[in-house]
């Protein structure tokens, strides 16, 4: 029998691509929970951050600020900003591109992640924002009581 359990973290977040590493919450979440093996969602609710994997090392972290500013950047004409007066359709856009939520598998109480993998959010928001992380475990307990 499956189960499922969700819990929320809450960060605090500087805007403008702000890098995360949350992996570790992750991990901690997943090694104090009951459960050996199935999938953890991890869902930011907002519509100007989002998730992904990177190799979390300052390099990257710089280049894909880059890439970002390159593809989606900050200064560009956003019918957002005109409708709202708000200043951040950028980052609803860089949003949409990443995406909400990730989905990873886990087993043996540990995720399936790769050796240089860590799962990040990205705040793309024009402002420092307090952020609440919805993860999701769904798989089976250490003793689920069915054999």
């Amino acid at each position: 029998m499956l189960e499922l359990s969700t819990k929320t973290i809450s960060l605090s977040t500087d805007g403008f691509n702000h890098i995360i590493n949350i992996t570790p919450q992750l991990e901690k979440f997943l090694r104090e929970s009951d459960f050996v093996e199935g999938t953890m969602l991890v869902f930011v609710p907002g519509a100007t951050a989002g998730i992904t994997t990177i190799e979390f090392e300052n390099g990257l972290v710089k280049d894909l600020k880059d890439f970002f500013e390159k593809l989606v950047p900050m200064n560009g004409h956003y019918y957002h900003n005109d409708t709202w007066h708000d200043g951040n359709g950028y980052a609803h856009v860089r949003a949409a591109m990443l995406k909400p939520n990730l989905l990873i598998p886990f087993a043996n109480k540990r995720l399936c992640l790769g050796t240089w993998q860590q799962v990040v959010l990205i705040d793309f928001d024009n402002r420092p924002r307090k952020r609440e992380l919805v993860l999701q475990l769904t798989g089976k307990l250490a003793f689920d009581g069915s054999d």
